[in-house]
């Protein structure tokens, strides 16, 4: 996968020695937690979002942390730790994009899709949402990721359509209803650069803290 981080990201660990020194014992935790096939995948990026996302903070019912919190992690295309530790159970949620009127896809969504299927390839027992609603000659945003990924190699068994959401707020609540009566472990949302932040601070704000929501950008 792609190891390039969104320039936006610049902002996400200052603070000198203490960022560093928070990036050294995150990384010393998850090299000890993580099986050895999986070492391979860690770099520093994933070990601080992995951190920030669960222990840092980001993890918790209060939105105000959640906001602060977010602010701290990096944005990038990498695969979250959280993949790789518990794969079946971490769902890979691919948000929409507006479509044109005859139901077709804009290129930002297309986007969307090649960054989430090259996570799904790569991680194969992981169960995918496309999540969006607002249909344009009777296809939902959802429904049109769905075929796309299906068309693209993607098993159709492992994709379920949330397909009444008008917002990523309700992306968001509405996707976080469809998982609790799953053995869910872990969030993986994906999204453009521009949006990703917003949707994980909505995203971790729904799940009042039981789940760790991590993200994973787009190329555009």
């Amino acid at each position: 996968m792609a190891g390039e981080t969104c320039p936006k990201a610049t902002k996400s660990v200052r603070g000198g020695k203490k960022s560093r020194v928070f990036a050294a014992a995150a990384a010393a935790f998850a090299l000890a937690s993580l099986p050895a096939t999986a070492q391979a995948d860690i770099t520093p990026i994933t070990v601080v979002n992995g951190i920030v996302s669960t222990v840092g903070g980001c993890q918790s019912a209060d939105l105000q942390a959640i906001i602060r919190c977010t602010q701290f992690e990096f944005l990038t295309r990498q695969a979250p730790l959280m993949l790789d530790i518990d794969e079946a159970g971490t769902t890979i949620v691919v948000l929409g994009a507006g479509l044109y009127d005859d139901g077709s896809m804009r290129p930002m969504l297309v986007d969307r899709l090649n960054a989430a299927s090259t996570l799904a390839r790569r991680y194969p027992a992981a169960p995918i949402v496309t999540s969006g609603g607002v249909p344009r000659s009777g296809v939902t945003e959802a429904r049109a990721m769905r075929n796309w990924l299906v068309d693209n190699g993607i098993a159709p068994h492992r994709i379920t359509e949330e397909d009444r959401s008008r917002s990523t707020i309700e992306n968001a609540a509405n996707t976080v209803t469809l998982l609790a009566g799953r053995r869910t472990s872990g969030i993986v949302v994906v999204s453009s650069p521009n949006h990703v932040e917003r949707a994980l601070v909505n995203f971790r704000n729904a799940t009042a803290g039981r789940l760790p929501v991590s993200g994973v950008i787009s190329a555009g």
